[in-house]
């Protein structure tokens, strides 16, 4: 795929989730989506951040192998979100059948979100990987919550099986940490990345 031409660094985000494309979109900055086709199986014994720090610099590098010699001068962002419950990793569920499991062992408890941003220079090579990670406070559920719940499909697509950013902002009592982290994009980690390669959201 070719990009539009620019005299400077152009944004790429490698993702399809409508979720990141909203919050980089907030920025200001022009950006164009490609999906990543990266794998995203890891080891089972990694930890939290490892496994989020690799799947983003994966996604961002699959772009930047696909995308035209003429659109190398670009920037590509790549991230990834995981739940972390008790050290298990808690990705997107199945089905409504999971989702309502996943939300049964979240309810009453706090647990951490990590999401990580890869940004490549797709002319020199150059990346950086850094992450953060979100502690999410979330009250105690009935059943009929989880299950009404679920049966909304709204956590379907989302790791942990819900989405603070819609309904399931209902169960949330705090947070510490950033707020669009748990989201999927932690906004102020992608400007002052942006900013070391050239591209500032403010000017």
């Amino acid at each position: 795929m070719e990009l539009a031409a620019s005299t400077s660094p152009y944004v790429v985000l490698a993702s399809t989730s409508p979720r990141r494309r909203e919050l980089l979109a907030s920025l200001h900055i022009p950006f164009e989506v490609i999906p990543s086709e990266a794998d995203e199986t890891t080891p089972e014994q990694w930890a939290p951040e490892q496994i989020v720090m690799e799947l983003a610099l994966r996604k961002a590098k699959a772009v930047q192998a696909s995308i035209e010699r003429s659109s190398r001068r670009s920037v590509i962002i790549g991230s990834d979100t995981i739940v972390v419950l008790d050290g298990q990793v808690l990705g997107k569920p199945k089905d409504t059948a999971e989702a309502a499991a996943m939300l049964r062992s979240l309810q009453g408890r706090s647990h951490h979100v990590y999401t990580a941003v890869a940004c490549i220079d797709a002319n020199t090579g150059r990346s950086e990987v850094e992450y953060r990670s979100t502690i999410v406070k979330m009250r105690a559920l009935t059943e009929e919550e989880i299950i009404a719940y679920a049966e909304t499909g709204e956590g379907l697509d989302k790791a942990g099986a819900y989405a603070i950013q819609g309904l399931g902002a209902i169960f949330v009592t705090g947070i510490e940490g950033c707020y669009f982290n748990v989201v999927g994009l932690p906004l102020s980690l992608v400007s002052e990345m942006l900013g070391r390669f050239g591209i500032q959201v403010l000017k």
